[in-house]
């Protein structure tokens, strides 16, 4: 098993020390987060070269893209189609800047359809934004990855299976599922259970603990998740990629430790 670390943990602190603090640590890889002040549209693009210097210098792979999501500022189920317009568009930059890293995917997140609007609607206009996306992806060689959320995120791709269900309708080897094990926990889904009815799609895995009533992102071990069930589960599709940790914002004023103590309950759990 590879690991990972998503680089949002590192808030106070500029991109290339991100990666370089986490090459010191023995990470295998690091998961780009598209907000500010890290890769947000063409903000770094004067540190490409830098950002891949730091990289190779540690032998660590980007593993994934986190365009900033969540109502800001993007919803791409939006009604307001120029809001809608301007979501796909910030993607696109997001699919650029995982093309200039050479990242092989970047991760989508359906949205909030606003609670005084039609759901149906809000579905309708994320199928239609997540295929503008893929035609602009499929000739990059970037999968596209829906991460299914909970009710304090989305209103439209829930679960696994909600996932699976727009998978279908896509109908697109582009596409795959993003699994967050905290987010799983919170909708009460079983990995040994639901893993399976994912084998054969494209996979990525987020890891962060939580007592099953806030998204709270913890270091795996410090919640209430049973992590052996995980690791069962996986092993029964017999998945080899990555496991990123996505550690939360009350981790941002020591990053370094929160990021060495995580490493150490991965390889521990695995």
């Amino acid at each position: 098993m590879k690991f990972a670390q998503s680089s949002a943990v590192y808030f106070n602190y500029s991109l290339p020390y991100a990666i370089e603090d986490l090459g010191k640590l023995g990470y295998d890889g690091v998961e780009i987060w598209g907000g500010r002040p890290h890769m947000y549209k063409n903000d770094l693009d004067f540190e490409i070269n830098q950002i891949k210097d730091m990289l190779k210098k540690f032998n660590m792979d980007i593993c994934n893209f986190i365009p900033a999501q969540f109502r800001y500022p993007s919803i791409l189920c939006s009604q307001n189609e120029i809001v809608r317009k301007d979501s796909i568009n910030y993607i696109k930059s997001a699919i650029d800047n995982a093309k200039k890293l050479g990242s092989p995917s970047v991760s989508l997140c359906p949205g909030m359809v606003l609670f005084d609007q039609e759901i149906n609607t809000g579905w309708e206009n994320l199928i239609k934004s997540f295929k503008e996306l893929e035609e602009y992806a499929k000739d990059k060689n970037i999968l596209l990855f829906i991460e299914p959320a909970h009710r304090f995120e989305t209103n439209l791709i829930l679960t696994i299976e909600d996932c699976l269900r727009m998978l279908e309708i896509l109908d697109s080897d582009i596409f795959g599922i993003l699994i967050d094990t905290g987010h799983c926990y919170l909708n009460g889904e079983d990995f040994e259970e639901i893993l399976p009815k994912c084998k054969g799609y494209p996979l990525h895995f987020h890891i962060d603990d939580n007592f099953g009533d806030s998204d709270s992102h913890l270091i795996p071990g410090e919640g209430s998740i049973n992590f052996k069930e995980l690791v069962r589960a996986l092993q029964s599709i017999d998945y080899k990629g990555y496991v990123s940790a996505e550690l939360g914002s009350s981790y941002i004023m020591d990053s370094h430790n929160a990021c060495k103590k995580t490493l150490k309950k991965l390889k521990e759990i695995f």
